[in-house]
């Protein structure tokens, strides 16, 4: 016992030591490299494929419990209770109505923009003026990839890409900059029209997902940041948790609005971009991917009509095979267990090849705008010569004589004339002159076995693994999911021609898990693309085989690299907490983990204005815990009756508060904590939702300096803390499941004048590698990162 004592006195007198050492202003000035931000555990952040990124911020998911918050939840009556559930399910109806409407719009302009293109193409090659219709395809081609270009280059380099990264980062906590603006969705809407009808081997789906998001956060803040509708109602969702859950909302009626797939879409956002998750996210999700489904429905409906031009046979990829009979037997498992390794293994590769491309891609697009664009220009000049080109090798097979729509020369068919003779088609044409959509659509075409050659889908398959890899990450607007479809559906139709003899399933069924099979091996999904691929299809006795290759896909995928996600992320420097903590994490503690980094900077319940200044100037950090000293604690019974002086931590404090309260001029004289009624006279809950507003926008003067100001009022009383003997993998599960931005480590002996923060851990504290920069001798048997 005598041991023990000893040894929480000797723990007392250390932190007593730090305590003192903090405090004293000539051995750790403010000035000095203590309040410098600790660059140690700090990853820098690298720019997307080529645009610079700020320092990157965390959102405040947690609920600062304040007097003033609790005292608003208090006062708050059944009437405005009533208003802000009322206003979650009308955002989230504006959400899928805004979503669909938009996904209808970029639809039926890329179908008539690429679609009459095509038809003077088309037009020149039936009058053999080959050359001419070179120069039309390829210069309509130039010019919607320069808009697109010059639109994400110029006004909103964010938009480029598909997003999907950026909205997994936002939701996991990290504040993506300028990702959800109303100049990103305008770049996004226009420039995804333009570089799909470019034919550039990219999809709208990606895109989509970034445009629902975008949707659902202007409606959450009420519009753009500079135009804002000052609108009562919605002052309830002026916090990030709130505006989260409506950006899952956007993110799960995208991918409805791309695939009109809406239990695939909400189960996507479960899956691949939602890290917070519970039962009325779920039920608003599916809300809002219904009414998606709606709206695309009727614009489908009216298009049939003949009101839509080329729109209205097709466009929104929807394939349906659902009139072919699904008969397979105990030998077709194997070369469907054939496809799951085929995708697990491509996946994987094209996933590390993608990353290479992407590291030079960075390199170049940093170098200036004007590389931007003329790396997205040659891409679009190299895809314009392949596309129109490569048909010219393929030959010119005869058609079935009792087709009647062979060969096809009109807007739409399997089997392109192109260059042949009458009664003839070119299958390679099929594939390549045409939209992206169209030639999803012919490739997974049922009841077709002697439609292709296996050559020509050998050329197709090797020329979209090239321009797949060549076309993402250029300066446009652009997906993944229609490339990764394209090459797996076409080394599926390969397989398939190949096991025709012995199997009994169709052609078009075995592209249609090729697809599948790719798309689990890249981007690493289950149970999201397993529902998709069944509301595309339209055949619920795919299910089985299905099931099968992705399981197989992606267990072979993980054996070798992490997600394309994942990658991409990586590659931006995003700082996002995985769900599953590395195994050597259990080997360090959080206390550990905290003493590397520079002494905590505290602040007291009543604190002079100069002092606060000083470290808002002086520091970047966010939070700051509020500790009082000289509290006299009851002694424990049975001890002496005398009680004890220590220091207590009230809770913490965030910057944008101080500065708000130094903005409000909130001083006193004397240092004295205020009253309830002063406080709620000053402040409300709206004010301390305002963030934006910095430490050099206040003007202090030199006679305030020395006035005082009651933090308590402001302060978070029930922050997340852990004891520092947790391990830093236990913390990250905590950190990343409950939404945190700051988690304070607490001392294992609580004993009087011990001082009572040990250290505070932020988001890049807990990041793998800035930890193993700190911690060289922790190694994993997978590398330094653990990929």
């Amino acid at each position: 016992m005598e041991e023990v004592n000893r040894f929480v006195e000797s723990e007392a007198e250390r932190y007593q030591q730090e305590y003192d050492d903090f405090n004293d202003p000539e051995s750790n000035d403010l000035h000095h490299p203590l309040l410098k931000r600790n660059r140690t555990l700090s990853s820098s952040p690298l720019a997307i494929v080529g645009t610079k990124v700020s320092h990157i911020e965390s959102l405040d998911y947690e609920i600062n419990e304040n007097d003033l918050f609790k005292q608003d939840w208090r006062s708050r009556s059944k009437v405005q209770v009533l208003q802000y559930i009322l206003m979650k399910w009308l955002l989230a109806f504006l959400v899928g109505i805004l979503t669909g409407g938009i996904a209808t719009l970029i639809n039926l302009a890329v179908e008539n923009i690429a679609g009459y293109k095509l038809l003077a193409v088309v037009n020149y090659i039936d009058e053999e003026r080959y050359m001419m219709g070179f120069i039309v395809m390829a210069g309509a081609n130039f010019f919607l990839t320069l808009v697109a270009a010059l639109l994400c280059v110029l006004f909103a380099p964010t938009a480029a890409g598909p997003g999907i990264p950026e909205i997994k980062a936002y939701l996991n906590g990290v504040d993506t900059p300028d990702m959800f603006g109303a100049t990103t969705l305008i770049v996004k809407i226009i420039g995804s029209i333009g570089a799909v009808s470019a034919g550039l081997d990219l999809g709208k789906e990606g895109p989509l997902v970034h445009i629902g998001s975008c949707i659902a956060s202007l409606l959450g803040q009420g519009g753009p940041d500079n135009y804002r509708v000052k609108w009562r109602w919605l002052r309830y969702f002026n916090n990030d948790r709130d505006r989260r859950d409506l950006i899952t909302c956007g993110s799960s009626s995208g991918v409805c609005a791309a695939f009109r797939a809406p239990v695939g879409g909400v189960l996507f956002a479960l899956e691949e971009v939602a890290t917070w998750w519970r039962s009325a996210l779920l039920w608003r999700t599916f809300f809002s991917a219904a009414v998606v489904v709606v709206v695309l429905r009727a614009a489908i409906e009216v298009c049939k009509s003949g009101y839509c031009g080329l729109f209205g046979h097709g466009g929104l990829i929807m394939f349906d095979v659902s009139g072919v009979e699904v008969r397979y037997h105990a030998f077709d498992l194997i070369p469907v267990a054939l496809i799951g390794i085929l995708g697990g293994l491509l996946g994987s590769l094209y996933n590390h090849a993608l990353h290479q491309v992407l590291k030079v891609y960075n390199v170049i697009n940093k170098k200036g705008k004007m590389h931007k664009l003329v790396l997205a220009l040659s891409v679009s000049i190299f895809t314009s010569v392949c596309l129109y080109g490569l048909p010219f090798l393929a030959q010119c097979r005869p058609c079935d004589p009792l087709d009647t729509s062979c060969p096809s020369t009109g807007r739409e068919g399997n089997f392109k004339q192109f260059n042949c003779p009458k009664g003839h088609y070119n299958d390679l044409a099929t594939l390549l002159l045409t939209t992206n959509d169209d030639a999803v659509r012919n490739i997974f075409s049922i009841n077709t076995p002697s439609e292709f050659n296996m050559l020509s889908l050998a050329i197709f398959f090797g020329l979209y693994c090239i321009l797949g890899l060549i076309t993402f990450g250029i300066a446009v607007p652009s997906g993944l999911f229609l490339p990764i479809i394209l090459m797996g559906s076409a080394y599926g139709r390969m397989l398939g021609i190949a096991m025709a003899p012995y199997t009994k399933i169709d052609q078009g069924l075995y592209a249609v898990l090729g697809a599948a099979s790719l798309m689990a091996g890249s981007m690493r999904m289950t149970v999201s693309l397993c529902v998709i691929f069944l509301e595309l299809t339209n055949n619920l006795l795919l299910l089985p085989i299905t099931m099968l290759v992705l399981l197989i896909s992606k267990t072979v995928g993980d054996c070798f690299n992490p997600s394309i996600y994942e990658i991409i992320l990586e590659l931006k420097g995003l700082p996002f907490l995985d769900a599953h903590p590395e195994t050597w994490m259990r080997n360090i503690t959080v206390g550990e983990l905290a003493d590397v980094k520079p002494p905590v900077v505290t602040l007291s319940g009543v604190e002079r204005v100069g002092r606060i200044v000083e470290v808002l100037k002086n520091t970047t950090h966010n939070g700051f815990p509020v500790v009082d000293s000289g509290i006299t604690v009851s002694p424990p019974l049975g001890s002496s009756p005398d009680g004890a002086s220590a220091n207590e931590l009230h809770g913490l404090i965030l910057r944008a508060h101080l500065v708000l309260a130094l903005k409000k001029k909130w001083f006193r004289p004397e240092p004295r904590r205020t009253e309830d009624w002063e406080v709620r006279k000053e402040f409300t809950s709206i004010d301390l939702a305002e963030r934006g507003i910095t430490i050099q926008e206040v003007t202090v003067t030199k006679a305030e300096m020395d006035m005082y100001v009651d933090l308590h009022p402001l302060t978070n009383t029930t922050p997340y803390t852990v004891v520092e003997s947790m391990s830093v993998a236990k913390a990250l599960v905590l950190f990343r499941q409950v939404g945190l931005r700051h988690m304070l480590v607490l001392p294992k002996y609580q004993a009087a004048g011990v001082f009572p923060v040990v250290g505070i851990l932020s988001r890049q504290d807990l990041i793998a590698h800035n930890i193993l920069d700190v911690f060289p001798h922790l190694t994993t048997s997978k590398g330094k990162k653990g990929l």
